[in-house]
């Protein structure tokens, strides 16, 4: 067996992250990281995971993006949460007129 293919050592496989935005049945918006939104967004429907959300459904999904790492996720959503409603509306639109994630302006 060769170096490369030791047991002992790990594989470290990077996994993909996404930032997505809850709304939820009183208007209030909740930004939230995750490598599978559809099992979160389900996790949050159902009373798990966030207690900011528990009980406040039904919940919709306005954005998920694809991020990259998880450290570019959580950079990412401590700007978002540091936005006024205002601007996080703003964002979100022009996040989703193109298809992409745009720069974060204050």
């Amino acid at each position: 067996m060769s170096q490369l293919e030791s047991p002992t050592k790990q594989s470290h496989v990077q996994s993909t992250w996404f930032i997505y935005i809850v709304e939820t049945r009183y208007g209030h918006w909740y930004t939230g990281i995750t490598t599978d939104v559809a099992r979160r967004f389900c996790q949050h429907s159902s009373g798990k995971g966030a207690k900011a959300l528990i009980g406040k459904g039904p919940l919709k999904l306005l954005l998920e993006r694809q991020v990259g790492s998880k450290s570019d996720a959580s950079k990412l959503e401590y700007q978002v949460k540091k936005l006024s409603k205002k601007q996080k509306i703003s964002w979100v639109n022009a996040c989703l007129a193109t298809d992409s994630l745009h720069p974060i302006e204050k």
